[in-house]
């Protein structure tokens, strides 16, 4: 199978790149801009893909490939960084610009003939993101494109294959971004759509059945989407050998581990063992107002309660995970990267030797559109497929502050009901998230003629594709005033509500 390589440079964008090439079904991966030359060429890559990035070329010690890229023979294309730093490394000149390009630019074609831009408009909307520009192009090159602040927006090197973008055509911003990696992808790589869920699904389940042979799995159910996902397939591979685990880390949802019980002990007949940990949890947590630290303290006492279900499980060999690929991929750390690590994840890597169990992650090379897919072609509901992101921590990040199991009640009861009140308005699979968070605060209000000092609830409701960029999500004032009133009246305690018109960047989507 052939496989476009993304050479990630700290670009945000990287996965983006990633997830335009899979979704024209053709499998891709992103390696660290280190990789040999030689590793690629034993993978059988098709085609090389350089990913933007902070750094700019003319910096000391400005990150650089294996120069053997150039030699692999395969088509290569250099996307703003990745462009400059081709120019730069095959002869070229790249300076500073006069005048950045930030946002929209109007991109104007020059060569109507180039593969590259096959079928693009001569003029067409497209995202910059630079302040250095190419001033002199290497021997060979051409020009395809200009932009009004760059004369080489678009360059190429027919000869070699060898093409770059100053802007970014993997984003939605740029109006034909998708045509222009399906001419790279198809007619100068070459690639076909090789890339389905139902050919994934027969891979995975045989590579599990290899992998696993006679022995026992254990999987941490979560009742989200890729741990159920994870399950499903782990379990159409090797039946009776899988036994999950579901957590009470009294973290969870109104009604959460009822549903799980009901969903997979009943319906999917899967050996299902609850813990009950919600006080172990609680008083790990006495106290804790640090988030990172609260992510880590979650996450230790996740893996001491994991391995006491082993123990009283008896002989298990694997620890499955629903790991995906955005958790896999090596974080470029270069000065500035806005890619670098956000906060924690407490459910990737970390997990003691002293469990002697072998990883078993079946949907590592997969994005979380693609782990729907797949669930869905194994017969999971949409109820479950679709349910809204929800952090591994639980309400313990959006309890701000001290969590407490006073606090954790207050948050869980406004939650319900704002989730209640997204179905009833058809806007629950409209949105990326919604949400309540508990503000550590208390205001004065007035209920019946009385004053009250009580809690605020803060609401956080965003729109986004794949949660790298969010905005607030603009939902009718009818629906924040229900909801509103809902909570001050049905959930004792909470005296004020207010809302979160905050995008990503530069905020985060959690509030913690």
């Amino acid at each position: 199978m052939a496989i476009i390589a993304v050479l990630d440079f700290g670009s945000q964008y990287t996965q983006v790149i990633a997830r335009r090439i899979r979704e024209c079904q053709v499998l891709t991966r992103i390696y660290h801009y280190t990789t040999p030359a030689s590793k690629l060429a034993e993978e059988g890559v098709a085609g090389v893909i350089l990913s933007g990035g902070p750094a700019s070329v003319l910096a000391d010690e400005s990150p650089r490939p294996d120069p053997g890229v150039f030699q692999l023979g395969v088509p290569v294309l250099g996307i703003c960084y990745g462009l400059q730093l081709m120019a730069t490394m095959l002869g070229g000149k790249v300076g500073h610009s006069s005048r950045r390009e930030y946002g929209r630019g109007l991109l104007t074609l020059d060569a109507l003939d180039s593969p590259l831009l096959k079928g693009i408009p001569s003029d067409t909307r497209v995202w910059n993101s630079h302040g250095d520009k190419i001033e002199k192009l290497p021997a060979g090159f051409t020009q395809a494109a200009s932009t009004e602040n760059s004369s080489f927006a678009a360059v190429e090197d027919r000869d070699r294959l060898f093409f770059g973008l100053q802007f970014h055509p993997e984003v939605v911003h740029s109006d034909h971004g998708r045509e222009i990696l399906e001419n790279f992808i198809f007619g100068i790589c070459g690639c076909t759509k090789n890339w389905t869920m139902s050919g994934y699904i027969d891979k995975a389940i045989d590579e599990i059945r290899q992998t696993v042979g006679d022995k026992n799995v254990i999987l941490g159910l979560s009742g989200g989407v890729d741990s159920s996902v994870a399950a499903a397939l782990v379990h159409r591979a090797i039946g009776p050998q899988l036994t999950c685990v579901f957590v009470d880390n009294g973290l969870l949802r109104k009604d959460e581990r009822q549903k799980v019980e009901n969903l997979y002990a009943s319906n999917f007949n899967l050996n299902l063992k609850v813990v009950d940990a919600t006080d172990k949890f609680l008083d790990a947590l006495a106290g804790i107002t640090d988030p990172e630290t609260k992510r880590k303290t979650i996450g230790h006492v996740f893996i001491d309660v994991f391995e006491e279900s082993i123990r009283e499980i008896g002989e298990v060999n694997f620890l499955g995970q629903g790991t995906l690929y955005p958790d896999v991929i090596e974080s470029v750390n270069i000065a500035g990267n806005p890619s670098a690590v956000i906060k924690s994840h407490h459910n990737v890597g970390g997990l003691p030797e002293k469990m002697n169990l072998q990883l078993l992650e079946p949907l590592r090379e997969l994005f979380k559109d693609e782990v729907r897919a797949l669930g869905a072609e194994l017969g999971l509901s949409k109820e479950v497929l679709w349910r809204q992101p929800f952090p591994g921590p639980g309400l313990g990040v959006r309890v701000i502050g001290e969590v407490t199991a006073e606090r954790l009640e207050v948050l869980r009861e406004a939650d319900a009901i704002l989730e209640d009140e997204m179905y009833r308005s058809d806007l629950y699979y409209n949105l990326w998230q919604s949400f309540c968070v508990f503000l550590p605060v208390r205001t004065v209000g007035v209920m019946g003629d009385e004053r009250t000092y009580d809690n605020v609830i803060a609401l956080r409701l965003v729109e986004s594709i794949d949660a790298m960029t969010a905005d607030w999500a603009n939902v009718p004032h009818e629906v924040l005033q229900t909801v509103s009133n809902r909570i001050i009246n049905e959930v004792k305690g909470v005296n004020r509500v207010v809302l979160d018109i905050s995008s990503k960047p530069p905020s985060t989507i959690e509030w913690e």
